[in-house]
């Protein structure tokens, strides 16, 4: 693949990506109300003592406005979808990879 195609191709993905997120940065209220409830929450846990940082018991924490908007499946839908992509772009890669040279690198 020649360079220019490669160097507009991760533009293109990267001025999508940034669409998307500046989007639902601001559908979802942005940082403000989200940043005061994290400053509040932080005070009142230094002054009633510590706690476990991680709870597992409590299960995946999902940002308030996904929550309430009725987005939860939705959120799991885009995560797995993003999860099943990063997984076949290892598999390909793993399996067509060539090296510097044009050959086929060695398998395991």
């Amino acid at each position: 693949m020649d360079r220019w195609k490669q160097y507009s191709s991760f533009g293109g993905l990267f001025a999508v990506c940034l669409a998307a997120g500046l989007w639902g940065f601001t559908a979802t209220g942005g940082a403000l109300p989200w940043a005061k409830r994290s400053a509040k929450t932080l005070q009142r846990g230094v002054q009633e003592g510590g706690g476990a940082l991680v709870d597992l018991g409590r299960g995946v924490v999902v940002a308030g406005p996904i929550r309430k908007g009725g987005l939860v499946t939705e959120f799991a839908a885009v995560t797995g979808l993003l999860t099943l992509v990063g997984i076949g772009v290892y598999l390909y890669v793993d399996r067509y990879a060539t090296g510097s040279d044009g050959n086929e690198r060695a398998t395991r």
